[in-house]
C-alpha cells in the first residue's frame, strides 16, 4: 500500500522518464517526417517509446531495483488499467467480427440508399458519424467511407476538400462519443467514471456542433450535378449488432456483457448468412484481440511508468506548478483541456495523450473538485479536436491517401467545420455549464473518493 506521505513529495526530476517517453515518440516522428516517410508519426510503436521511459525511470528514480520493480508492477496491475485493457480486447473483437460479417458495408450502403443524391455531402457526414459511433474508430470509419466519398465528389462536381472534411468531422464525432472507442475507454477508466455518464455529459457538447455542421453542409454542400446513385446492397440485420451495443451501453448494462453479447450476435449473423464459419469466427475474434495489442501494452506500460513517477513525486511537482496558474474549478478544467491538447499535438495519438494525462487530470479533479465525468469528457473531446486538425495525424493521412495527392491537409483543415464547432462548444461549456445537467442531478461523491484514496 502506498503511504499517504508519498503523495506530498514534489520532485521535478521524477518527470524525466515521462519527458523521455514523449521525446522518443515525438522525435522519431519528426525525423522520419523530414525523410519523407509515410505515416511518419506511426512508425515507432508507442509501447517501445514507453519502454524507453521505463528504462530511464529505473536509472533516474531513487530506491532499490526491487522497490522500483514492485512499484512498476503495481501500476501495471492497477484495477482500472486491467479493466481498460480487457475492454480494449473485447471492443477490438466486436469491431473485427462485425466488419467481417459485413456490418460496416451494410451500414454504409444503407445510408447511401436512403440519402437523397443532392444532399450527399451532409449524408456522408451522417454516415461517418454513425459508423464511428458504432465501431468506436475514426480511422476505421474513414477507411470505410472515404473511398466512396471521393468517387461521389468526382461524379457530382463537389468540392473534394469539403467532402473529405465532412467525412473527417463525422469520424471524429464517433471517436469522441462512442462507448467502445479506445479514447472513451481510456478517459473513463483513468478518471474512474462510467462510460454512459461521460456520454451524457459529452453529448450535450457534441450534439450542437454536429447539428450546426449538418445545416452548413446542407446549405454549402449542394452538388453542381446530381450524381447517379447506384444500387447498394445492404442487410438491415447486419446493422443490428451496432445498435445492440450502443443502446445497451447507454442504458447502463455492464460493458463486458454488452461487448460479449455483441460479439456473439455478430458471429451468429455471420454464421447464418455464410460470411463466417465457426473457425473463421474464432479467428476474427483473435484478430480483433491482436488489433488492440499496441494500445493494450501501452496502457499497461504507461500505468506502471505513471505509478513510478507518481511515487517519486513527479505528478505532485507538476500539480504544484499548475496550481500557480490555476486557482479555481474553471481554471482546472482549462488546464486539463490544454494539457491533453498539447500532448496530442506532440504525440499525434489521442488515446496516448489521454493515457499520459489521465493520472494528472485525476489529481486535478481532486484538487479543484472537477467532476471526473466532466474531466473524462474534456480529455476525450479536446484530444479528438487536436487529433482531427493536425496534418500529421493518422486520420488526416489516411483520409488524403484516397485522393492520391490531389488534396493537401491544408485544403481540408479550414473546412473541418465540425471540429471547430466542437471546440467552441467545449470551451463554452467550461464557462457556461450547459452540459452539466446529469452531473448536477447526481453530484459526485467526493467523500467516497477520499475514502478510497486513504485506503490506497
Amino acid at each position: 500500500m502506498e503511504n499517504k506521505s508519498n503523495k506530498s513529495i514534489s520532485n521535478g526530476k521524477a518527470l524525466i522518464p515521462f519527458v523521455i517517453f514523449i521525446a522518443v515518440y515525438l522525435g522519431s516522428g519528426i525525423i522520419l517526417q523530414a525523410k519523407g516517410t509515410e505515416m511518419a508519426f506511426y512508425q515507432l510503436p508507442a509501447p517501445v517509446a514507453a519502454f524507453c521511459g521505463i528504462i530511464s525511470a529505473f536509472f533516474i528514480l531513487k530506491g532499490s531495483i526491487n522497490e522500483k520493480f514492485d512499484t512498476f508492477v503495481k501500476g501495471c496491475g492497477d484495477s482500472n488499467i486491467i479493466i481498460m485493457c480487457i475492454i480494449y480486447l473485447l471492443a477490438g473483437a466486436f469491431a473485427t467480427v462485425s466488419s467481417a460479417m459485413g456490418g460496416v458495408d451494410s451500414t454504409v450502403n444503407l445510408g447511401l440508399t436512403y440519402i437523397p443524391a443532392n444532399y450527399i455531402v451532409a449524408g456522408l457526414f451522417i454516415i461517418s458519424c454513425f459508423i464511428s459511433l458504432s465501431t468506436g474508430t475514426s480511422v476505421g470509419s474513414i477507411v470505410a467511407v472515404a473511398p466512396i466519398a471521393v468517387g461521389l465528389a468526382t461524379k457530382a462536381g463537389l468540392s473534394l476538400p469539403l467532402t473529405l472534411a465532412s467525412v473527417l468531422g463525422g469520424s471524429m464525432f464517433g471517436d469522441n462519443l462512442s462507448v467502445i472507442s479506445d479514447t472513451t475507454i481510456a478517459a473513463t477508466r483513468t478518471q474512474g467514471c462510467e462510460m454512459r455518464d461521460k456520454f451524457r455529459v459529452n453529448i450535450y457538447i457534441a450534439a450542437p456542433a454536429a447539428i450546426i455542421t449538418l445545416v452548413l453542409l446542407l446549405i454549402f454542400g449542394r452538388p453542381e450535378t446530381i450524381p447517379v446513385m447506384q444500387n447498394y446492397d445492404y442487410n438491415i440485420i447486419k446493422v443490428l449488432p451496432y445498435l445492440f451495443v450502443l443502446v445497451l451501453s447507454l442504458v447502463g448494462v455492464n460493458v463486458f456483457a454488452v461487448l460479449t453479447g455483441g460479439i456473439i450476435i455478430s458471429g451468429i449473423i455471420g454464421l447464418t448468412y455464410g460470411d463466417l464459419t465457426v473457425l473463421t469466427f474464432t479467428q476474427q475474434i483473435y484478430e480483433g484481440f491482436k488489433s488492440m495489442i499496441e494500445i493494450f501494452l501501452l496502457s499497461m506500460l504507461t500505468g506502471g511508468l505513471a505509478e513510478m513517477v507518481t511515487k517519486a513525486g513527479g505528478i505532485q511537482f507538476l500539480l504544484d506548478k499548475i496550481q500557480q496558474m490555476m486557482k479555481s474549478k474553471k481554471s482546472g478544467e482549462i488546464g486539463i483541456a490544454a494539457l491533453v491538447s498539447l500532448t496530442d499535438a506532440a504525440v499525434a495519438n489521442n488515446t496516448v495523450a489521454i493515457i499520459i494525462n489521465g493520472p494528472i487530470a485525476k489529481e486535478m479533479c481532486n484538487k479543484y473538485k472537477v467532476d471526473p465525468r466532466r474531466s473524462a469528457s474534456l480529455l476525450d473531446t479536446f484530444s479528438c479536436i487536436m487529433q482531427g486538425i493536425i496534418p500529421y495525424g493518422a486520420q488526416m493521412l489516411m483520409l488524403l491517401s484516397f485522393t492520391k495527392g490531389a488534396v493537401s491537409p491544408f485544403q481540408v483543415i479550414p473546412l473541418a467545420w465540425y471540429i471547430y464547432l466542437l471546440a467552441i462548444s467545449a470551451i463554452t461549456s467550461i464557462f457556461v455549464p450547459f452540459a452539466d445537467g446529469s452531473i448536477k442531478n447526481n453530484p459526485w461523491k467526493w467523500d467516497k473518493e477520499n475514502e478510497i484514496e486513504v485506503k490506497a
